[in-house]
Parts: structure tokens; sequence; C-alpha cells
């Protein structure tokens, strides 16, 4: 008996040091992903492509792969991340995803009172002109809406933002330019699929409304021929009814003559002929 429980005990210590093991695994896993997030956080060009791949997963998901247009090129010749087609009014909004990362991150490194207040110079600085670019860049009167999406690839920026930049917050509202995280930009999205599908709606009811004046001129036509068919039809049965009608006095004309005794004719001309030869 106490041998079986030891086993048992055994065993169970077994499982548990698997499940260790496993567990063990999956934190060095996690620290890998963590390191390679850094690497590719401290690299310009890598950030600016992970703000655009994080952007790109966010809207496809979200919108029907028909109502949006990545890396597009407007008018002026410069390339939005992310161009959505919405209907006039408000029109095709853009969404631009390369914001400075790197400001962000000299605050977030900054050691003493000194450091920290020259990296909240440069990140004011930095998302001033980001603001104003993006103001200018894609908010193009008569082809784009009249504002476009700031996408902030990380909702720590978005909330360092709200909570210690909420003046940069407001003059992106008074530039036009709205500030959006992966979760916020998520929801506009959304709402922006519901203008997208009421707009769809009022196009598909458009076309009903065309197609069922169509109809009505083709039940209409068919009407009018249908009276000319009926016209036709009374028209040949009177034509029918006479020709029964002329049918049927041929026929008794055809039947007296048949019935006619040509033969007593003929001897009553013979008898005849003599006795006007004899008065004559």
């Amino acid at each position: 008996g106490s041998s079986r429980r030891t086993a048992h005990s055994l065993g169970e210590l077994q499982q548990r040091l698997m499940a260790i093991d496993k567990a063990q695994d999956n934190i060095t896993k996690l620290s890998g992903d963590v390191l390679s997030l850094q690497d590719i956080l401290s690299n310009k060009q890598t950030r600016g492509a992970f703000g655009e791949i994080q952007l790109n997963d966010i809207v496809t998901k979200a919108l029907p792969s028909d109502s949006y247009t990545l890396q597009a090129t407007l008018s002026n010749g410069r390339r939005a991340d992310c161009l959505v087609h919405l209907p006039n009014p408000p029109g095709p909004i853009a969404i631009d995803s390369k914001f400075p990362l790197e400001a962000y991150e000299a605050l977030r490194a900054a050691q003493n009172d000194r450091d920290l207040a020259e990296a909240a110079k440069l990140m004011r600085q930095a998302v001033k002109k980001h603001i104003r670019d993006i103001s200018e860049k894609y908010i193009i009167e008569g082809e784009t809406a009249d504002g476009a999406l700031m996408f902030l690839p990380s909702e720590a920026v978005y909330a360092e933002l709200h909570a210690n930049f909420s003046d940069l917050v407001r003059e992106g509202f008074s530039a036009r330019v709205w500030i959006v995280s992966p979760t916020t930009c998520m929801a506009t999205l959304n709402t922006m699929r519901a203008i997208l599908k009421d707009a769809r709606m009022r196009e598909q009811a458009g076309a009903i409304r065309k197609e069922l004046g169509l109809l009505y001129q083709d039940v209409d036509r068919l009407g009018t021929r249908v009276e000319n068919l009926d016209r036709h039809f009374s028209q040949a049965a009177k034509d029918i009814s006479e020709i029964k009608i002329s049918a049927d006095k041929a026929g008794r004309r055809a039947r007296r003559l048949d019935a006619f005794d040509f033969e007593e004719i003929d001897s009553d001309a013979s008898s005849v002929a003599p006795s006007i030869g004899d008065g004559l």
C-alpha cells in the first residue's frame, strides 16, 4: 500500500516538474518576443513598419476589403498608409501610422527631471509637427474628408498623451487630426463600417427603385401588347365567323346545284327546238 502511494506521489511530482518546465519554456519565449519588440522599436525604419503592420491588421479585420486602400496615393502625390472610402459626406478619410515613437522612447528613458523636461519638450515638438504634417498632406478639399486619423501603435503612448499632453490632443482636434490607439481605432473603424453599410443599403434601395420603375414600364408595355393581341384575336374571330358564313352560303348553293335535274332540262330543250323550227 505504501509503495503504491509513493509511486503515485512520484508520478504527481513528475507531472508538476513537466508543467514547470513548460512554463519556463513559455517565459523564455516571451522574453525573446519582448526583446524582439524592443529591437523593432529601437530601429526607426522597423518602428514605422511596426505601426503600419499593426494598422493594416486592424483595418483588414474591421472593414470589407473593397472599402479601403492601403498605401493610397492622393492627388498631391502624398501616400496615405490607409484611405477609407467613406461616402460624401464626409468623404474618404486618411489614416497615418508613422507616429514618432522615438520621442516617446526618450521620454520613457529619462533618468532625472532635467532629462524628463527635455524629453517632454521633444515629445511636444515631434507630435505638433506630426499633426501639422498629417493635416497638410492628407486633408485635401474636395478629395478627402475634412479630417484625418493619427494612429498610435501603443495604448501606452495614447495614455501618455491624454494624461500629460492633453494640449496636443486639443491641438489635433483643432487641426482636424484625431488621435487613435489600437483600441479606439477599432471602435472608430466599426463606426465607419456602419456608415458604409448604411450607404450601401441606400445604394441598393436606389437600385431597387430603378428596377421597379423598369418593371412598371415592362408591365405597361405588356398590357398594351395584350390589348393589341386581343384586338387581333377579336378581328381574327370575326374574320373566321364571316368566312364560315360565306362557306355556309357557298355550300348551300352547291347543294342546290347538285340536286338540280340537268337531264330534265336537256329533254325539255330538245322538244322545244323542233317546234321552234317548224314555226320558222
